[in-house]
């Protein structure tokens, strides 16, 4: 009888032992983990403004706004995963940010609407994002349809497509230029690239997983003294501000651009998901249908919310999960103190204005590297896609081919209707329905065998 006591006071004991992922950490632990978090993704988060902007013709500052805009929303969002509320959030570390995916279709609006452009892409981003939140708890159902020969495809054709950026910056940025693709800027991206490299191969832990901020920081002071630096945007930044709402104009909305980015939304679903379901094995709390859905909830939310202060689309940074499996720090409130860096960086326009000095040249080297393990990672995904099987070589023949016409071939559909270049000239919307159009045709309809290699993928995909 004297046991019973002991016994009930030993369960529980067990039962209220939290799970590494609900742990807190120390105050000082909790700030340095959750800054490392923020610097393995602050390149990340910075660069698909940093492109889209001057592509629609936005200035150094407004650009620099933008930049800063984008750190406040992937606070929020990141917030939004790891704390939660109601049926949002995987409550996980999961990091949220900017997604490259939607660069290449944001660049395609902005061709034909020019100065209404950000107006138009924060349209199509709030629709986007809010049917993705209505379609989360159904997604998990269409996630078969989207197997590592679709996603594989889709994020290489990601990293292809932003490729010709980084070309593009190492020349200058400014084909008006008279210096434009000179010696001097491309040997500038020469260099960054090189000090990235070395970085990347003899630095350790913390300092190698940012070698590309690291490169980005040297490679600017390198270009001080050579004249290729612009101090004018710092200059002119507050060190104190807010992204005031819809600073660029209401919303728009324009049935083409919504197109194009609720297939930018299903491609950042998907990522989502295989990212998601990687952080649960790794943090030993395998996700479940409610946490997939909850995470979804929570990209797509954040994806409708971030136009209202000026923020793109967001969706998981799977390079953090990386950092995660690293340093065995598991813990949510660790992303979450990083989360709220984010937006304190968010509102400090200066800070944001600190990466508007990085001269074109130094960024075009580290995107090389940047955009260019984009592309690695859709490969490495494609490499558990059982090519061998069925026409899945096939399939991503043609959705490649298909996805890089607008690369290759620019001018390829100029005589098409002006609504449908909106799709069409982003190769990563026209790859992502060729992948998906073939994939149901050949491992799905008529063939039942097909559909089980045509899973889930749990490959982990990098921004």
């Amino acid at each position: 009888m004297a046991a019973m006591p002991r016994f009930r006071k030993d369960a529980v004991a067990v039962a209220e032992e939290k799970h590494p992922v609900d742990e807190t950490l120390p105050p000082l632990k909790m700030f340095t983990s959750g800054l490392q978090h923020v610097a393995a993704m602050y390149a990340g988060v910075v660069a698909p403004p940093m492109i889209v902007g001057p592509a629609v013709g936005l200035s150094p500052t407004e650009t620099a706004f933008l930049m800063g805009a984008s750190l406040f929303t992937a606070g929020l969002a990141t917030l939004l995963q790891t704390l939660g509320f109601w049926k949002i959030g995987a409550k996980l570390p999961f990091v949220n940010g900017v997604s490259f995916a939607g660069v290449t279709p944001m660049i395609a609006i902005g061709k034909g609407e020019g100065a209404d452009a950000i107006p138009v892409i924060f349209g199509a981003i709030m629709v986007a994002g809010l049917l993705g939140f209505f379609a989360a708890p159904y997604f998990g159902k269409l996630v078969r349809f989207f197997p590592p020969v679709v996603t594989g495809t889709v994020i290489t054709l990601i990293g292809v497509s932003l490729l010709p950026v980084a070309f593009n910056w190492s020349q200058g940025g400014n084909r008006t230029a008279t210096d434009y693709g000179s010696m001097e800027n491309i040997g500038m991206a020469a260099a960054t690239l090189v000090i990235v490299l070395l970085m990347r191969k003899f630095l350790r832990g913390f300092l190698q997983q940012i070698a590309i901020l690291l490169g980005l920081v040297v490679g600017t002071l390198i270009a001080i003294p050579l004249g290729m630096t612009d101090f004018a945007p710092i200059k002119n930044a507050d060190l104190v501000g807010f992204p005031s709402p819809f600073h660029f104009g209401a919303p728009q909305f324009q049935v083409a651009a919504i197109i194009s980015m609720c297939i930018v939304m299903l491609v950042c679903m998907t990522e989502s998901t295989a990212d998601i379901l990687a952080l649960g094995k790794i943090v030993g709390r395998p996700a479940d249908a409610r946490t997939i859905e909850g995470g979804l909830r929570a990209d797509t939310l954040g994806s409708a919310i971030s136009p209202l202060f000026n923020g793109f689309m967001c969706s998981a940074f799977a390079q953090n999960i990386g950092l995660v499996a690293m340093t065995k720090v598991r813990s949510r409130f660790v992303v979450a103190a990083g989360g709220g860096i984010l937006i304190l960086l968010g509102l400090c326009p200066m800070a944001a204005s600190v990466i508007a000095l990085v001269p074109l040249p130094v960024l075009g080297g580290a995107g090389i590297v940047l955009f260019g393990s984009v592309a690695a990672s859709g490969i490495q995904t494609l490499a558990g896609a059982a090519m061998e099987k069925g026409e899945n070589a096939l399939i991503v023949a043609a959705s490649l081919g298909i996805g890089l016409i607008p690369i290759a071939a620019p001018t390829f559909y100029h005589a098409f209707p002006k609504d449908l270049l909106v799709v069409l000239d982003s190769g990563i919307s026209t790859g992502c329905v060729v992948a998906i159009a073939l994939n149901l045709a050949f491992n799905h309809l008529g063939n039942k065998k097909g559909v089980a290699h045509a899973a889930a993928p749990e490959a982990v995909p990098a921004h």
